[in-house]
């Protein structure tokens, strides 16, 4: 870890989840960052630093399921309701009435979740990499298995509790390197490869895997905290949230189509599919995301946005946060 990563400090709170960990830096408005799949709060290592310079009170947070926070055993234990709750903890854990809350992958709709039922806590709300799209539609599960032809998409592989977890368990280091290597700009599969989005009849997610080279933004010492939290925890935490969606589905029924009214910031890769496959959704943000601040396609990134483009992201997010109101008092 940089100096400037472990000049944070760890703490424990209360939340529904049991206890959720965080790492903090820095004073001033609160600004919660919410990591996604498979990540840690150390995925904002390059923004702890800038934001609590920049004079926020910059909060990562491992979500329930991972790292040293809580993870409860039920697999509907981890609902967007729940996490959006546990959210809401932390803020009140931390002596705040309000925060501006981020999140990458799983954490963006985490993110914008939080900010939609609890508005009257989270006064903004910043996206990277998986746009906006209101709930809506048929049941997710029931699209996740129309995509692929004769592979399966990695959606649907996730959902049989236990299936996804024996493929990594045994090599949890390797699984993660070739995950990263495949979603990363640097690394990730020609369009002439198999997409490693989807499971060949019989196969593993990980034999369309990059293997044998590490993206440019992944060190050993990162790789090798990552595979030490998952090592320590397991996955079942981490892949629950994917067996949750058609919950999510009917738990969020009464906010069918509904926008986005805090003022909000996206960022996605130019070759990251999360950004191509929801196209239409970021071209529907003048009535989804009316609050919109600026909306930034970064050219040549992947998925890892915050990791792979920090100092970009870096500024985005400082120059957006200037442009928010004080928090009320």
């Amino acid at each position: 870890m940089s100096q400037q990563t472990m000049d944070v400090t760890h703490r424990l709170v209360s939340s529904p989840a049991g206890r959720t960990h965080l790492v903090e830096q820095g004073t001033g408005p609160l600004v919660l960052l919410v990591h996604g799949f498979p990540e840690s709060w150390y995925s904002w290592r390059h923004q702890l630093p800038v934001l609590a310079a920049a004079g926020y009170r910059a909060v990562a947070i491992d979500v329930r399921g991972y790292g040293r926070s809580s993870k409860p055993a039920e697999t509907a234990a981890y609902r967007m309701l729940d996490l959006v709750e546990d959210n809401v903890a932390v803020v009140h854990a931390l002596g705040e009435r309000s925060a501006v809350i981020v999140g990458h992958d799983w954490g963006s709709p985490i993110a914008a979740n939080s900010a939609l039922l609890r508005p009257d806590v989270f006064r903004a709300v910043g996206m990277l990499s998986v746009p906006y799209s209101p709930r809506g539609g048929p049941r997710p599960t029931e699209i996740f298995d129309q995509v692929g032809g004769d592979d399966e998409f990695y959606i649907s592989y996730f959902q049989q509790p236990g299936r996804a977890e024996a493929e990594i368990e045994p090599d949890v280091r390797g699984w993660l390197a070739g995950i990263y290597a495949a979603l990363s700009a640097d690394t990730m599969p020609t369009g002439e490869e198999p997409d490693p989005h989807f499971v060949a009849p019989g196969g593993l997610m990980r034999d369309r895997f990059p293997t044998d080279k590490l993206p440019a933004w992944l060190g050993e010492g990162d790789l090798d905290f990552y595979a030490g939290e998952f090592e320590r925890t397991g996955w079942s935490g981490a892949l629950n949230r994917y067996r949750n969606m058609d919950r999510d589905w009917e738990d969020l029924a009464d906010f069918d189509g509904a926008p986005l009214t805090q003022p909000s910031l996206f960022a996605g890769g130019g070759l990251d599919a999360s950004t191509m496959w929801l196209r239409d959704a970021i071209d529907a943000y003048p009535t989804t995301l009316p609050g919109l601040h600026s909306s930034h396609i970064l050219e040549g990134c992947g998925h890892w946005i915050q990791q792979e483009r920090p100092e970009e992201i870096n500024g985005l997010l400082t120059d957006w946060l200037a442009t928010l109101p004080a928090p009320p008092a």
